[in-house]
């Protein structure tokens, strides 16, 4: 599991769902969590940072910038392309996995949720960033 001092980026245009992985996130026992309420502020964010965040939690469809369209920004940048991202959506269709997974997500999370899956998901990530 990360470190609960890992510093997570939790992103989505609506605010109860922000409020929503937010809870999850600090039932799991996380402590550092920003909340940004679109892609184009969270990549703000993200260049701004001190530290650097080690998580980023987005949701797919948001204005200004999507979370797919974050997530490619964040891969595409030297300095933090190998932030580990989990895209959150209502949508489960087949040519939306296969296409954040070509833009490199870490995991996908389809609302609605539990606490638990959101655990589940994030120490999927971590093991195979660990290569654990």
């Amino acid at each position: 599991m990360f470190d609960l001092k890992t510093r997570i980026l939790v992103v989505d245009d609506m605010m109860t769902m922000r409020k929503l992985v937010t809870k999850a996130c600090r039932e799991i026992g996380f402590t550092d969590i920003v909340e940004m309420n679109d892609g184009a502020q969270a990549w703000q964010a993200i260049g701004e940072a001190s530290p650097w965040f080690g998580l980023v939690i987005s949701d797919w469809d948001m204005p200004n910038c999507s979370g797919l369209d974050l997530l490619k920004r964040v891969r595409s940048d030297s300095r933090f392309g190998k932030t580990p991202f989990i895209l959150v959506t209502a949508e489960a269709e087949e040519h939306q996995i296969v296409e954040a997974a070509k833009a490199g997500v870490n995991q996908y999370l389809v609302k609605p949720f539990t606490t638990e899956l959101l655990r589940e998901k994030i120490e999927l990530v971590h093991r195979k960033l660990s290569g654990k």
